[in-house]
Protein backbone atom coordinates (compact mmCIF):
# COMPACT_ATOMS: atom_id res chain seq x y z
CA UNK A 1 0.00 0.00 0.00
CA UNK A 2 2.90 1.77 0.22
CA UNK A 3 3.00 2.89 -3.90
CA UNK A 4 -0.16 4.35 -3.74
CA UNK A 5 0.35 6.92 -0.63
CA UNK A 6 3.61 7.65 -2.47
CA UNK A 7 1.53 8.68 -5.26
CA UNK A 8 -0.93 10.71 -3.54
CA UNK A 9 2.12 12.45 -1.53
CA UNK A 10 3.03 13.43 -5.14
CA UNK A 11 -0.35 14.55 -6.48
CA UNK A 12 -0.50 16.81 -2.78
CA UNK A 13 2.67 18.63 -3.48
CA UNK A 14 1.80 18.87 -7.69
CA UNK A 15 -1.18 20.74 -6.62
CA UNK A 16 0.54 22.81 -4.36
CA UNK A 17 2.67 24.09 -6.37
CA UNK A 18 0.16 24.39 -9.76
CA UNK A 19 -2.47 26.44 -7.53
CA UNK A 20 -0.04 28.21 -4.99
CA UNK A 21 -0.60 29.21 -1.25
CA UNK A 22 -1.04 32.58 -2.45
CA UNK A 23 -4.53 31.65 -3.89
CA UNK A 24 -5.46 31.16 0.18
CA UNK A 25 -5.81 35.33 0.30
CA UNK A 26 -8.23 35.20 -3.06
CA UNK A 27 -11.79 36.82 -2.03
CA UNK A 28 -13.86 33.42 -1.61
CA UNK A 29 -17.15 34.17 -3.58
CA UNK A 30 -19.32 32.20 -1.38
CA UNK A 31 -20.37 32.55 2.02
CA UNK A 32 -23.03 31.94 4.11
CA UNK A 33 -25.49 34.81 3.96
CA UNK A 34 -24.67 35.70 0.57
CA UNK A 35 -27.60 34.69 -2.02
CA UNK A 36 -27.32 33.81 -5.72
CA UNK A 37 -30.34 33.99 -8.72
CA UNK A 38 -27.87 31.34 -10.45
CA UNK A 39 -25.02 29.22 -9.74
CA UNK A 40 -22.07 29.40 -12.07
CA UNK A 41 -20.89 25.24 -12.18
CA UNK A 42 -18.09 23.52 -13.41
CA UNK A 43 -17.93 19.61 -12.87
CA UNK A 44 -14.50 17.99 -12.44
CA UNK A 45 -14.83 14.01 -13.47
CA UNK A 46 -17.39 13.25 -15.74
CA UNK A 47 -17.21 9.62 -16.39
CA UNK A 48 -19.82 7.10 -14.88
CA UNK A 49 -20.79 9.16 -12.20
CA UNK A 50 -20.08 12.48 -13.25
CA UNK A 51 -22.07 12.76 -16.35
CA UNK A 52 -25.12 11.58 -13.78
CA UNK A 53 -24.30 15.08 -11.66
CA UNK A 54 -23.91 17.11 -15.22
CA UNK A 55 -27.59 15.84 -16.80
CA UNK A 56 -29.46 17.04 -13.46
CA UNK A 57 -27.54 20.27 -13.25
CA UNK A 58 -28.43 20.74 -17.77
CA UNK A 59 -32.12 20.58 -16.67
CA UNK A 60 -31.91 23.54 -14.29
CA UNK A 61 -32.53 26.95 -15.00
CA UNK A 62 -30.85 27.97 -12.07
CA UNK A 63 -27.33 26.37 -12.96
CA UNK A 64 -25.22 27.70 -15.83
CA UNK A 65 -22.83 24.73 -16.72
CA UNK A 66 -19.66 26.36 -17.29
CA UNK A 67 -16.96 24.31 -17.66
CA UNK A 68 -16.31 20.28 -17.01
CA UNK A 69 -12.87 18.59 -16.79
CA UNK A 70 -11.90 15.51 -17.40
CA UNK A 71 -8.79 13.46 -19.03
CA UNK A 72 -10.72 10.78 -21.05
CA UNK A 73 -11.49 12.13 -25.05
CA UNK A 74 -12.08 8.66 -25.49
CA UNK A 75 -15.07 7.58 -23.49
CA UNK A 76 -16.41 10.32 -21.28
CA UNK A 77 -15.92 13.24 -23.26
CA UNK A 78 -18.25 12.33 -26.53
CA UNK A 79 -20.83 11.23 -24.34
CA UNK A 80 -20.42 14.52 -22.26
CA UNK A 81 -20.72 16.85 -25.43
CA UNK A 82 -23.70 15.16 -26.75
CA UNK A 83 -25.40 15.76 -23.00
CA UNK A 84 -24.66 19.05 -23.23
CA UNK A 85 -25.44 19.79 -27.13
CA UNK A 86 -28.80 18.36 -25.98
CA UNK A 87 -29.64 21.22 -23.29
CA UNK A 88 -28.02 24.07 -24.41
CA UNK A 89 -27.66 23.61 -28.60
CA UNK A 90 -25.22 24.42 -30.74
CA UNK A 91 -24.82 28.32 -30.16
CA UNK A 92 -24.04 27.94 -26.27
CA UNK A 93 -20.39 26.41 -25.90
CA UNK A 94 -18.83 25.07 -22.23
CA UNK A 95 -15.46 25.17 -21.98
CA UNK A 96 -13.37 22.02 -21.95
CA UNK A 97 -10.45 20.63 -19.78
CA UNK A 98 -9.21 17.74 -20.80
CA UNK A 99 -5.34 17.89 -21.43
CA UNK A 100 -3.90 15.54 -19.09
CA UNK A 101 -5.54 14.55 -15.61
CA UNK A 102 -4.37 18.13 -13.99
CA UNK A 103 -6.42 20.57 -16.41
CA UNK A 104 -8.65 21.05 -13.86
CA UNK A 105 -6.30 23.52 -12.37
CA UNK A 106 -7.06 25.91 -15.42
CA UNK A 107 -10.84 25.51 -15.00
CA UNK A 108 -10.66 26.77 -11.23
CA UNK A 109 -8.39 29.64 -12.35
CA UNK A 110 -11.12 30.53 -14.71
CA UNK A 111 -12.89 33.55 -12.13
CA UNK A 112 -16.48 32.65 -13.60
CA UNK A 113 -17.31 29.57 -11.42
CA UNK A 114 -18.59 29.73 -8.32
CA UNK A 115 -19.47 25.84 -7.42
CA UNK A 116 -17.86 22.84 -9.05
CA UNK A 117 -19.00 18.97 -8.67
CA UNK A 118 -15.78 16.76 -8.00
CA UNK A 119 -17.21 13.36 -9.30
CA UNK A 120 -13.47 11.76 -9.91
CA UNK A 121 -11.30 8.38 -9.11
CA UNK A 122 -11.17 8.51 -5.19
CA UNK A 123 -7.46 9.37 -4.92
CA UNK A 124 -8.21 12.82 -6.40
CA UNK A 125 -10.91 13.91 -4.74
CA UNK A 126 -9.38 15.19 -1.62
CA UNK A 127 -6.87 16.98 -3.90
CA UNK A 128 -9.12 18.52 -6.05
CA UNK A 129 -11.33 20.12 -2.98
CA UNK A 130 -8.40 21.58 -1.77
CA UNK A 131 -7.68 22.95 -4.71
CA UNK A 132 -10.97 24.50 -5.28
CA UNK A 133 -11.46 25.84 -2.26
CA UNK A 134 -7.64 27.68 -2.27
CA UNK A 135 -9.22 29.27 -5.64
CA UNK A 136 -12.44 30.36 -4.02
CA UNK A 137 -14.94 27.76 -5.82
CA UNK A 138 -17.05 26.08 -3.55
CA UNK A 139 -16.66 22.27 -3.95
CA UNK A 140 -19.25 19.22 -3.92
CA UNK A 141 -17.13 15.91 -3.25
CA UNK A 142 -18.41 12.44 -4.16
CA UNK A 143 -18.35 10.05 -1.72
CA UNK A 144 -15.34 7.49 -0.93
CA UNK A 145 -13.24 7.01 1.91
CA UNK A 146 -9.99 8.38 2.52
CA UNK A 147 -6.13 7.53 1.88
CA UNK A 148 -5.73 8.55 5.37
CA UNK A 149 -6.40 10.88 7.90
CA UNK A 150 -4.05 13.82 7.08
CA UNK A 151 -6.26 13.93 3.94
CA UNK A 152 -9.25 14.42 6.21
CA UNK A 153 -7.93 17.44 8.16
CA UNK A 154 -6.30 18.65 4.97
CA UNK A 155 -10.56 19.05 3.96
CA UNK A 156 -11.48 20.88 7.17
CA UNK A 157 -8.63 23.31 7.76
CA UNK A 158 -8.76 24.25 3.88
CA UNK A 159 -12.26 24.82 4.61
CA UNK A 160 -11.64 26.51 7.89
CA UNK A 161 -9.10 28.85 6.97
CA UNK A 162 -10.32 29.96 3.31
CA UNK A 163 -14.00 30.23 4.50
CA UNK A 164 -15.03 27.70 2.05
CA UNK A 165 -17.73 25.50 2.68
CA UNK A 166 -17.40 21.75 1.28
CA UNK A 167 -20.63 19.65 0.58
CA UNK A 168 -20.71 15.83 1.11
CA UNK A 169 -22.58 14.49 -1.88
CA UNK A 170 -23.96 11.26 0.22
CA UNK A 171 -27.16 10.53 -2.03
CA UNK A 172 -28.81 7.64 0.55
CA UNK A 173 -29.39 10.04 3.02
CA UNK A 174 -32.48 10.81 0.93
CA UNK A 175 -33.65 7.43 -0.04
CA UNK A 176 -36.92 7.98 0.51
CA UNK A 177 -37.52 4.95 3.02
CA UNK A 178 -34.09 6.26 4.70
CA UNK A 179 -35.92 10.03 5.09
CA UNK A 180 -38.92 8.00 6.47
CA UNK A 181 -37.45 6.57 8.95
CA UNK A 182 -35.47 9.53 10.05
CA UNK A 183 -38.87 10.58 10.22
CA UNK A 184 -39.85 7.98 12.55
CA UNK A 185 -37.05 8.59 14.52
CA UNK A 186 -37.38 11.96 14.99
CA UNK A 187 -41.28 11.33 16.07
CA UNK A 188 -39.82 8.98 18.74
CA UNK A 189 -41.55 6.09 17.28
CA UNK A 190 -38.31 3.93 18.34
CA UNK A 191 -37.55 5.05 21.28
CA UNK A 192 -34.21 5.81 22.56
CA UNK A 193 -31.67 4.42 19.31
CA UNK A 194 -29.44 2.06 20.94
CA UNK A 195 -28.23 0.26 17.72
CA UNK A 196 -27.63 0.98 14.30
CA UNK A 197 -26.21 -1.11 10.81
CA UNK A 198 -25.50 0.10 7.15
CA UNK A 199 -23.23 -0.96 4.67
CA UNK A 200 -22.72 -1.54 1.41
CA UNK A 201 -23.02 -4.90 0.28
CA UNK A 202 -23.11 -4.61 -3.46
CA UNK A 203 -21.56 -6.88 -5.77
CA UNK A 204 -18.78 -5.26 -7.99
CA UNK A 205 -17.13 -8.07 -9.25
CA UNK A 206 -18.18 -7.03 -12.74
CA UNK A 207 -17.83 -3.50 -12.83
CA UNK A 208 -19.93 -1.87 -15.53
CA UNK A 209 -21.11 1.45 -16.85
CA UNK A 210 -24.17 2.51 -18.78
CA UNK A 211 -24.54 5.50 -20.92
CA UNK A 212 -28.52 5.34 -21.20
CA UNK A 213 -28.05 2.69 -23.95
CA UNK A 214 -25.99 -0.06 -23.26
CA UNK A 215 -23.68 -1.29 -20.55
CA UNK A 216 -20.10 -1.37 -21.24
CA UNK A 217 -17.23 -3.68 -19.26
CA UNK A 218 -18.48 -6.07 -17.35
CA UNK A 219 -15.01 -8.38 -17.99
CA UNK A 220 -11.90 -9.70 -16.08
CA UNK A 221 -9.78 -6.50 -17.03
CA UNK A 222 -8.70 -3.57 -14.85
CA UNK A 223 -6.19 -1.10 -14.61
CA UNK A 224 -5.04 -0.16 -18.23
CA UNK A 225 -7.25 -2.64 -19.95
CA UNK A 226 -9.95 -1.66 -17.96
CA UNK A 227 -12.89 0.36 -18.88
CA UNK A 228 -14.54 3.22 -16.63
CA UNK A 229 -14.54 2.52 -12.64
CA UNK A 230 -12.38 -0.92 -13.25
CA UNK A 231 -9.36 1.33 -14.33
CA UNK A 232 -8.85 2.37 -10.77
CA UNK A 233 -11.13 1.06 -8.47
CA UNK A 234 -10.54 -2.69 -8.36
CA UNK A 235 -6.68 -1.37 -7.66
CA UNK A 236 -7.79 -0.54 -4.65
CA UNK A 237 -8.70 -4.26 -3.69
CA UNK A 238 -5.30 -5.53 -4.89
CA UNK A 239 -3.67 -2.84 -2.47
CA UNK A 240 -6.15 -2.13 0.84
CA UNK A 241 -7.75 -4.36 3.64
CA UNK A 242 -10.61 -1.98 5.11
CA UNK A 243 -14.00 -0.68 4.56
CA UNK A 244 -13.48 1.11 1.31
CA UNK A 245 -16.72 2.45 0.81
CA UNK A 246 -18.49 3.30 3.95
CA UNK A 247 -20.71 6.49 3.74
CA UNK A 248 -23.54 4.80 2.26
CA UNK A 249 -24.47 3.08 5.31
CA UNK A 250 -22.82 6.05 7.33
CA UNK A 251 -24.08 8.76 6.70
CA UNK A 252 -27.82 8.04 6.96
CA UNK A 253 -27.69 6.71 10.32
CA UNK A 254 -25.34 9.61 11.06
CA UNK A 255 -28.76 11.86 10.41
CA UNK A 256 -30.50 9.63 12.98
CA UNK A 257 -28.54 10.00 16.26
CA UNK A 258 -27.45 13.63 15.30
CA UNK A 259 -23.67 12.90 14.64
CA UNK A 260 -21.27 16.08 14.83
CA UNK A 261 -24.49 18.06 16.18
CA UNK A 262 -25.00 17.09 19.78
CA UNK A 263 -23.15 13.77 19.09
CA UNK A 264 -19.96 12.08 17.56
CA UNK A 265 -18.03 9.50 16.65
CA UNK A 266 -15.37 8.23 19.09
CA UNK A 267 -13.88 5.00 17.94
CA UNK A 268 -14.40 1.80 16.09
CA UNK A 269 -12.40 -1.63 15.36
CA UNK A 270 -12.14 -3.33 12.07
CA UNK A 271 -12.08 -7.23 11.25
CA UNK A 272 -12.32 -8.85 7.52
CA UNK A 273 -12.64 -12.25 5.88
CA UNK A 274 -9.98 -13.70 3.70
CA UNK A 275 -10.03 -12.79 0.42
CA UNK A 276 -11.69 -15.34 -1.63
CA UNK A 277 -13.92 -13.69 -4.24
CA UNK A 278 -12.48 -11.77 -7.11
CA UNK A 279 -10.01 -14.70 -7.78
CA UNK A 280 -12.69 -17.07 -7.84
CA UNK A 281 -14.63 -14.50 -10.37
CA UNK A 282 -11.57 -14.20 -12.81
CA UNK A 283 -10.47 -18.06 -12.76
CA UNK A 284 -14.36 -18.89 -13.45
CA UNK A 285 -15.15 -15.82 -16.02
CA UNK A 286 -15.52 -16.96 -19.67
CA UNK A 287 -12.89 -14.18 -20.76
CA UNK A 288 -10.65 -15.30 -17.89
CA UNK A 289 -9.49 -18.89 -16.70
CA UNK A 290 -6.46 -19.99 -14.43
CA UNK A 291 -4.34 -19.01 -16.74
CA UNK A 292 -5.21 -15.24 -17.40
CA UNK A 293 -2.79 -12.85 -16.03
CA UNK A 294 -4.75 -11.78 -13.40
CA UNK A 295 -5.87 -15.24 -11.68
CA UNK A 296 -1.74 -14.27 -10.37
CA UNK A 297 -3.04 -11.25 -8.46
CA UNK A 298 -3.31 -11.46 -4.78
CA UNK A 299 -6.17 -9.47 -3.68
CA UNK A 300 -5.53 -7.70 -0.13
CA UNK A 301 -9.19 -6.83 0.41
CA UNK A 302 -11.20 -9.53 2.36
CA UNK A 303 -14.66 -10.13 0.82
CA UNK A 304 -16.34 -9.01 3.85
CA UNK A 305 -15.34 -6.08 6.53
CA UNK A 306 -17.01 -5.84 9.58
CA UNK A 307 -16.96 -2.60 11.72
CA UNK A 308 -17.88 -1.69 14.86
CA UNK A 309 -18.25 1.85 15.73
CA UNK A 310 -18.94 3.70 19.57
CA UNK A 311 -20.57 7.03 19.66
CA UNK A 312 -20.33 9.58 22.54
CA UNK A 313 -23.83 9.06 23.35
CA UNK A 314 -23.54 5.27 23.86
CA UNK A 315 -25.00 3.91 20.80
CA UNK A 316 -23.18 1.71 18.42
CA UNK A 317 -22.94 1.34 14.62
CA UNK A 318 -22.17 -1.60 12.58
CA UNK A 319 -20.82 -1.39 9.19
CA UNK A 320 -20.11 -3.84 6.60
CA UNK A 321 -18.39 -3.89 3.19
CA UNK A 322 -19.03 -6.53 1.03
CA UNK A 323 -18.75 -5.88 -2.72
CA UNK A 324 -16.14 -8.74 -3.95
CA UNK A 325 -18.97 -12.09 -3.74
CA UNK A 326 -21.72 -12.76 -5.16
CA UNK A 327 -24.95 -11.38 -3.60
CA UNK A 328 -28.13 -9.53 -4.33
CA UNK A 329 -27.84 -5.29 -3.53
CA UNK A 330 -28.25 -4.02 0.30
CA UNK A 331 -27.26 -1.24 2.15
CA UNK A 332 -28.04 -3.41 5.44
CA UNK A 333 -29.76 -1.08 7.49
CA UNK A 334 -30.91 -1.61 10.91
CA UNK A 335 -31.85 1.28 13.46
CA UNK A 336 -32.85 -0.33 16.83
CA UNK A 337 -34.41 1.52 19.69
CA UNK A 338 -35.89 0.92 22.98
CA UNK A 339 -39.11 0.84 21.71
CA UNK A 340 -38.92 -1.78 18.38
CA UNK A 341 -36.41 -1.43 15.06
CA UNK A 342 -36.69 -0.77 11.29
CA UNK A 343 -34.56 -3.54 9.14
CA UNK A 344 -34.55 -2.73 5.47
CA UNK A 345 -33.62 -5.86 3.84
CA UNK A 346 -36.85 -7.30 4.77
CA UNK A 347 -39.11 -4.71 4.68
CA UNK A 348 -39.49 -5.15 8.50
CA UNK A 349 -40.16 -3.31 11.61
CA UNK A 350 -41.71 -4.21 14.85
CA UNK A 351 -42.80 -1.65 17.44
CA UNK A 352 -43.53 -2.84 20.90
CA UNK A 353 -47.53 -2.10 22.02
CA UNK A 354 -48.39 -2.16 18.04
CA UNK A 355 -46.73 -5.09 16.34
CA UNK A 356 -47.76 -8.69 17.75
CA UNK A 357 -45.14 -9.79 19.97
CA UNK A 358 -42.12 -11.41 18.72
CA UNK A 359 -43.83 -10.68 15.03
CA UNK A 360 -42.39 -8.66 11.99
CA UNK A 361 -44.89 -6.63 10.18
CA UNK A 362 -44.50 -5.11 6.87
CA UNK A 363 -43.00 -1.55 7.05
CA UNK A 364 -45.12 -0.99 3.57
CA UNK A 365 -44.75 1.61 0.59
CA UNK A 366 -45.10 5.59 1.02
CA UNK A 367 -47.89 4.55 -1.95
CA UNK A 368 -50.38 3.28 0.72
CA UNK A 369 -51.08 5.83 3.19
CA UNK A 370 -52.16 3.05 5.78
CA UNK A 371 -48.59 1.62 5.91
CA UNK A 372 -45.69 2.86 8.00
CA UNK A 373 -44.00 4.16 4.91
CA UNK A 374 -46.91 6.31 3.90
CA UNK A 375 -47.87 7.64 7.48
CA UNK A 376 -44.33 8.50 7.94
CA UNK A 377 -43.70 9.41 4.92
CA UNK A 378 -40.92 12.50 4.54
CA UNK A 379 -42.35 16.27 3.86
CA UNK A 380 -39.34 16.19 1.16
CA UNK A 381 -40.39 13.17 -0.77
CA UNK A 382 -43.88 14.91 -0.73
CA UNK A 383 -43.30 18.39 -1.86
CA UNK A 384 -40.28 17.13 -4.33
CA UNK A 385 -41.49 13.83 -5.34
CA UNK A 386 -42.36 14.69 -8.84
CA UNK A 387 -39.42 16.45 -9.46
CA UNK A 388 -37.01 13.85 -8.48
CA UNK A 389 -38.46 11.66 -10.83
CA UNK A 390 -36.49 9.71 -13.44
CA UNK A 391 -33.15 10.50 -11.57
CA UNK A 392 -30.87 8.63 -10.75
CA UNK A 393 -30.78 5.98 -7.81
CA UNK A 394 -34.54 6.23 -7.14
CA UNK A 395 -34.76 9.74 -7.33
CA UNK A 396 -31.55 10.41 -4.39
CA UNK A 397 -29.16 12.14 -7.00
CA UNK A 398 -31.81 15.03 -7.53
CA UNK A 399 -32.17 15.26 -4.07
CA UNK A 400 -28.08 15.97 -3.48
CA UNK A 401 -27.90 18.06 -6.39
CA UNK A 402 -31.03 20.62 -5.21
CA UNK A 403 -29.68 20.43 -1.66
CA UNK A 404 -26.33 21.49 -2.91
CA UNK A 405 -27.90 23.96 -5.23
CA UNK A 406 -30.44 25.32 -3.04
CA UNK A 407 -27.85 25.80 -0.12
CA UNK A 408 -25.68 28.19 -2.46
CA UNK A 409 -28.85 30.31 -3.75
CA UNK A 410 -30.10 30.52 -0.49
CA UNK A 411 -26.82 31.29 1.58
CA UNK A 412 -27.53 28.71 3.82
CA UNK A 413 -24.93 26.34 5.46
CA UNK A 414 -24.72 22.88 3.71
CA UNK A 415 -26.89 20.04 5.71
CA UNK A 416 -23.71 17.20 4.39
CA UNK A 417 -21.11 19.56 5.39
CA UNK A 418 -17.06 19.49 5.67
CA UNK A 419 -17.32 17.61 9.42
CA UNK A 420 -19.47 15.42 8.02
CA UNK A 421 -17.53 14.30 5.09
CA UNK A 422 -13.94 13.78 6.71
CA UNK A 423 -16.11 12.11 9.73
CA UNK A 424 -17.19 9.40 6.99
CA UNK A 425 -13.63 9.46 5.46
CA UNK A 426 -11.83 8.78 8.29
CA UNK A 427 -13.42 5.38 8.96
CA UNK A 428 -11.65 3.65 5.71
CA UNK A 429 -8.04 4.68 7.02
CA UNK A 430 -8.92 3.40 10.55
CA UNK A 431 -10.31 0.63 9.56
CA UNK A 432 -7.25 -0.52 7.83
CA UNK A 433 -5.06 0.30 10.73
CA UNK A 434 -7.72 -1.81 12.74
CA UNK A 435 -7.83 -5.00 10.73
CA UNK A 436 -3.82 -4.32 10.49
CA UNK A 437 -3.57 -5.11 13.95
CA UNK A 438 -5.99 -7.29 14.44
CA UNK A 439 -9.18 -5.78 15.27
CA UNK A 440 -7.36 -2.73 17.36
CA UNK A 441 -9.25 -0.12 18.46
CA UNK A 442 -9.07 3.09 16.65
CA UNK A 443 -10.21 6.50 18.02
CA UNK A 444 -11.85 8.57 15.83
CA UNK A 445 -10.57 12.22 15.23
CA UNK A 446 -13.06 15.15 16.46
CA UNK A 447 -13.16 17.06 13.22
CA UNK A 448 -15.23 19.79 14.51
CA UNK A 449 -12.77 20.49 17.34
CA UNK A 450 -15.17 20.84 19.89
CA UNK A 451 -18.30 22.49 18.00
CA UNK A 452 -20.47 19.35 17.48
CA UNK A 453 -21.50 19.80 21.60
CA UNK A 454 -23.07 22.84 20.49
CA UNK A 455 -24.12 22.57 16.76
CA UNK A 456 -27.62 21.90 16.34
CA UNK A 457 -29.56 19.63 13.63
CA UNK A 458 -30.45 20.67 10.43
CA UNK A 459 -30.56 17.44 7.97
CA UNK A 460 -34.00 17.74 6.08
CA UNK A 461 -35.80 19.60 8.58
CA UNK A 462 -39.32 20.66 8.25
CA UNK A 463 -39.60 19.86 4.43
CA UNK A 464 -36.47 22.11 3.56
CA UNK A 465 -33.11 22.37 2.84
Amino acid sequence: MNKPLHRRKFLRNTVAAGVGLGLMNTPARIFAGIKKEKVRLGVIGVGARGIEHLKLCLKRSDVDVVAVADPDNDFAMPLVRKEIQAAYGAKRKVAEYTNGPHDYKNLLKRGDIDAVIIATPWEWHTIQAVAAMRAGVTPAVEVCGAADIQECWELVNTSESTGIPVFGMENVNYRRDVLAVLNMVRQGLFGELVHLQGGYQHDLRAVKFNDGKQYYGGGVEFGEKGLSEAKWRTNHSVHRNGDLYPTHGLGPVNNMINTNRGNRLLSLTSVATKSRGLHKYIVDHPQGGPNHPNAKVEFKLGDIVSTLIKTNNGETILLSHDTNLPRPYSLNFRVQGTNGLWMDDFDSIHIEGTSKPHSWEKAGSEKDPESYMGKYDHPLWKRYGNDASGAGHGGMDWFVINSFIESIKRGTDYQMDVYDLATWYAITPLSEQSVLEGGSVQYIPDFTRGKWINRKPNFALNGEY
